[in-house]
């Protein structure tokens, strides 16, 4: 990974989140079969793509946005999907010596990079390494089979494990996902006991997700059909609350609404979102957020990935969206995010983007409600119970 920008002159617009960090996101969307509960752009094709001609576009895509978004330094490189693991080291090395050509790259960078089980093998991850990767995050998503081909999930347990112990060989820090409340029969013991085993395997952060029915997919079809069951509100917030418990007891404390770590092994990249700093979105259906001349703006690109490859080749980026965020809906995004870290948010911070003051008597009627916590510094958080009802704590404080 080069970092030929480092001798220029930083041209970074100032503004009021700027400290987060800059962050650039990129989005492999191939996947060997499609999840049934997934909503990320992710397709299935029948023969492998032309990575060469993805790397081109990736750089050209890349040397766009640096053109938006001159004279940073990147903090955080994270490959997102889809499931970018399919890619080869070679693929990998060259998107970041991209990304470097683009940007000066800060020496303690976090380069992450997501996985599946089924993808994993130690020559392609000694090929991560070597291009550059230094933490990886696996998508095991249950610790038994039975939940795993229920979840549409190509791997199993034992695969898993494995999986993570390669991981642990080839890196430092590494991650894995778990979903929970995915059945109507994952009983909080039965969660216990595998939240267990996972933390035995972890090292330093793990993310927990609650399952969601998400609108277009399978799930959502077969739940509307009564084909699928899943735990009520109340069971899905006990299973949360056994979540919270087990994992601050070995020292996994949350940090963010599905996210735990031990203390500084926070995932830095997604930091810099919760904490609304600036992010480059590259591939297809990418979004980002960049400070320009013209001020904070929303970017998303082309999904399918055959007309974002033609697109970018075309025109040198495929943009579907290019929206400057007007002060109200910055603070609205600054809300919503910030909100989801145990941190919380500074109201200064809130005046600076949105123009206007956090209205007291709402905060004020938010923690007697204990549903919001004044925290040192000024700031103001979501406490557990303000977390399960996170959308009505931000649509109050954003009214």
């Amino acid at each position: 990974m080069s970092g030929g920008a480092a001798l220029t002159e930083p041209t970074g617009i100032l503004h009021p989140t700027a400290d987060a960090g800059f962050a650039v996101y990129v989005h492999w969307p191939f996947c060997l079969a499609k999840c049934p509960y997934c909503d990320f752009n992710s397709h299935v094709r029948l023969q492998p793509p032309d990575q060469a001609r993805y790397v081109a576009a990736f750089r050209r895509e890349l040397a766009h946005r640096a053109a938006l978004a001159p004279g940073r330094t990147v903090t955080s490189i994270f490959f997102g999907g889809g499931t970018p693991s399919l890619m080869e080291g070679r693929t990998v090395g060259a998107i970041l010596d991209a990304i470097g050509e683009a940007w000066a790259i800060d020496p303690n960078c976090e380069v992450s990079l997501e996985a599946n089980p089924t993808s994993v093998e130690a020559g392609r991850f000694r090929d991560f390494r070597a291009a550059g990767v230094n933490r990886v995050s696996l998508g095991v998503q249950a610790l038994n089979d039975a939940d795993l081909k229920a979840l549409g999930r190509m791997h199993s347990s034992q695969e898993a494990l494995e999986a993570i112990a390669i991981a642990r060989k080839y890196f430092e820090r590494y991650s894995f996902d778990l979903i929970y409340a995915r059945a109507a029969t994952q009983t909080p013991a039965l969660w216990r006991a595998e939240l267990e085993l996972a933390i035995s395997h972890a090292a330093e952060h793990l993310s927990l997700y609650q399952l969601t029915i998400e609108p277009d997919t399978m799930f959502e079809r077969l739940f509307k059909a009564g084909k699928l069951a899943i735990p009520d509100h109340d069971a899905g917030a006990a299973l949360y609350e056994i979540t919270q418990e087990i994992t601050a007891r070995h020292g996994l404390p949350v940090y963010e609404i599905s996210n735990h770590a031990r203390p500084g092994a926070e995932c830095r990249h997604n930091l810099v979102y919760w904490r609304y700093g600036e992010y480059a979105g590259v591939g297809p259906g990418a979004h980002g957020r960049l400070v320009t001349s013209e001020g904070r703006m929303a970017h998303s690109t082309e999904k399918r990935p055959e007309t974002w490859l033609e697109r970018v080749e075309a025109e040198g980026h495929a943009l579907v969206e290019d929206e400057r965020l007007d002060a109200e809906a910055q603070g609205d995004e600054y809300l919503l995010m910030g909100l989801r870290l145990v941190e919380g948010i500074d109201p200064a911070v809130f005046k600076a983007l949105s123009g206007r003051t956090l209205s007291a008597s709402r905060v004020d009627g938010l923690i007697a409600e204990k549903l919001l916590a004044r925290k040192p510094g000024g700031k103001i958080a979501c406490t557990p119970d303000g977390a399960l009802v996170l959308d009505a704590v931000v649509a109050d404080l954003a009214a």
